[in-house]
């Protein structure tokens, strides 16, 4: 069984495994509707997500450029204007979301500080 608990104030969590009925009627009380419980039949099989084709196949699309661009364009940045922060050419930007220009170790160190992510997204 699993709940999960999505309420404003409080940090989603989640309870897994055998609850007692009490404990579920507690839940219940304190939470109500922003509750859900999600209960797995017994002859349910649990798949590894990460063997599934669907998530090799995003895997392998995934690149560095390709992060660079996500990235970029969830802060709303243009490529002229990242260009700009980080002391390049508009070109070299393009060159790098497309995988032509490789990320330098110190550009990737410098994306990950400014976009608040691992510096592997860019390695």
């Amino acid at each position: 069984m699993l709940v999960v608990v999505n309420q404003p104030h409080i940090n989603d969590f989640k309870i897994e495994g055998t609850l007692s009925s009490t404990f579920l009627d507690n839940l219940k009380k304190e939470f109500g509707t922003s509750m859900k419980i999600i209960e797995q039949d017994e002859d349910e099989e649990l798949v590894n997500p990460f063997e599934l084709d669907f998530f090799k196949d995003f895997k392998r699309r995934e690149t560095p450029g390709a992060n660079l661009r996500f990235y970029r364009k969830l802060v709303g940045m243009t490529q002229k204007e990242l260009a700009e922060k980080l002391g390049m050419t508009k070109q070299h930007v393009l060159d790098m979301e497309r995988n032509q220009r490789a990320i330098s170790k110190k550009t990737a160190k410098e994306l990950a500080r400014f976009f608040d992510v691992s510096v592997a997204r860019f390695i």
